[in-house]
């Protein structure tokens, strides 16, 4: 009994860190050592995804063509001009065997090409170990307007998932 008490408790502890739909996760912040902004090195903070309704990818560079279709469906919906929303592309550094100097000169050229999503680099998995992403994989995650989740999904979307996440992004625009 007493073992499958400290399981249950355990269980409990580790999933305090997971993101939960519904929920706003934990404050976390990607600044100095850890990356930051590609436009500026500044720090990135959660605390941002707020006011509009924000799409994160969280990518590791070898998984950069996992979503691709999402991410070209998700492009020709504009939902900027629709109303409040935003998009975050954050890139895993730390789980591919490219050298940083490399990826990190690809994104300065995409922060350039579109100058309107937030592009972040994680040099130390901090959202891996923080809200507990999938590690080595092409994560989505969709916030509403209070920093709430509504939508995360590790790995390939299919057809219902983006269907999904059309709804939820126009529900909430």
């Amino acid at each position: 009994m007493k073992i499958k008490m400290t399981i249950v408790a355990l269980l409990a502890t580790l999933n305090l860190w997971a993101v939960s739909i519904g929920d706003k996760p934990k404050e976390v912040s990607i600044s100095g050592d850890n990356g930051g902004l590609v436009k500026d090195g500044t720090a990135w903070n959660s605390s941002m995804l707020k006011e509009k309704v924000y799409v994160m990818f969280y990518v590791d560079p070898d998984e950069k063509d996992t979503n691709e279709a999402f991410s070209q469906a998700l492009k020709k919906k504009e939902y900027r001009k629709k109303g409040a929303y935003g998009s975050i592309a954050i890139i895993n550094l730390a789980a591919t065997w490219k050298p940083n100097f490399i990826i990190e000169s690809i994104l300065k050229s995409k922060q350039k090409e579109f100058a309107d999503t937030i592009y972040v680099k994680d040099k130390n998995k901090v959202l891996v170990k923080e809200w507990n992403l999938a590690d080595d994989a092409s994560d989505i995650l969709i916030f509403n307007k209070n920093g709430k989740l509504l939508f995360y999904k590790a790995g390939k979307m299919d057809k219902n998932d983006m269907q999904k996440a059309f709804q939820l992004i126009e529900e909430n625009i």
